[in-house]
């Protein structure tokens, strides 16, 4: 079995439709209208001991609404998930003690205390023994170089040193299943390459699970070998990250360098030109007519050295998402209409 296990998974939420105008407002008092918000729809998904997954999709595709109801946040409209043997909405205290949550954009550690203060919070809370707490608290504080700024208030750190401290947070009670929600939000390269760092060398030691949601493509490359794409609260794609390239990129990118004093001219001809610093031009090229397009370019010009490369991870995963949007307009997919539900 699974370590997670998502079948036929739906959430659905009414959204309260406020009109403009008073009248309209005092009307809301006694006959409301929703819309319904269906942020997932009928996920199946199995995840492995040791796996480390992420979840890409845009805005409001559902997946943080699925790290949270695989973390009992919320509970589903419909459908069965189980995480090492739990429902995650049953709230279990056996369960919550074996698996943490971290959202880039809340906060879990008391803002106007040192950091260390919330650590001995969350020892308690959880019952770490006092000799596995200071054991573990050394090792996360040393690996992401935080020990400075321990007695530090939380509220005069920089965001990566607050993201440091709750990834500390989380981890202090060793669990065995780790939620993280847009970990970088908002960080510096600086800061994104050292939690990515410390993410990676922290779960191939420790051999935990880990569920990724993240937009910056640079996360789910140096983290992730597996890779879950949700667009419409649906599963579009499930498989490996070269994958995704593989199947959902209609193009490469050809750049050319031609010797000096070459004139650089119609190359339009061959496809989207996308730079052109003599003597070097990129040009975008639809797959399947790449080998034609560079023999007439080896024929037509002089060219000292030529590199095919895939479309960049973020254009590719862009490209994804407008194929499968064009794919449900075409199915004729039509947003729940407004109807009036009483209270």
């Amino acid at each position: 079995m699974a370590l997670i296990e998502i079948k036929d998974l739906v959430k659905s939420y009414r959204v309260y439709q406020k009109k403009e105008g008073l009248w309209s407002s005092l009307r809301g008092l006694f006959h409301r209208e929703y819309r319904e918000v269906r942020a997932v729809r009928g996920i199946d998904l199995q995840v492995e001991q040791g796996e480390f997954v992420a979840f890409l999709g845009p805005n409001g595709a559902g997946k943080t609404t699925t790290l949270k109801l695989l973390s009992g946040v919320i509970s589903p409209t419909s459908g069965t998930a189980t995480v090492m043997g739990a429902t995650p909405w049953k709230r279990e205290n056996a369960y919550r003690r074996r698996f943490a949550l971290v959202m880039g954009q809340k906060n879990q550690l008391w803002w106007d205390l040192p950091a260390q203060e919330s650590f001995r919070l969350h020892q308690q809370i959880y019952r770490i023994p006092p000799d596995d707490f200071k054991a573990t608290m050394d090792e996360l504080v040393d690996l992401l170089e935080i020990r400075r700024l321990l007695k530090q208030p939380v509220r005069e750190l920089s965001l990566g040193e607050r993201m440091k401290m709750e990834l500390t947070a989380a981890l202090l009670h060793s669990p065995e299943v780790l939620f993280l929600d847009e970990p970088t939000i908002g960080l510096d390269v600086v800061a994104q390459h050292n939690i990515q760092r410390f993410l990676k060398y922290y779960q191939e030691k420790r051999k935990i699970t880990i569920l990724l949601t993240s937009h910056y493509m640079k996360d789910v490359a140096a983290l992730c070998k597996r890779v879950v794409i949700i667009a419409n609260g649906q599963i579009k794609y499930d498989g490996s990250l070269s994958g995704v390239i593989d199947k959902f990129s209609g193009y490469k990118i050809i750049s050319v360098q031609f010797p000096d004093n070459v004139p650089l001219e119609n190359l339009e001809q061959y496809g989207e030109v996308l730079e052109v610093q003599p003597p070097k031009a990129k040009i975008r090229i639809e797959r399947s007519k790449v080998p034609k397009m560079l023999a007439d370019l080896l024929s037509n010009y002089p060219i000292e050295d030529v590199a095919v490369e895939d479309l960049p991870l973020e254009d590719v995963i862009a490209e994804m998402f407008a194929l499968v949007n064009r794919r449900e307009d075409a199915d004729g997919y039509e947003e729940p209409q407004v109807g009036a539900i009483s209270d």
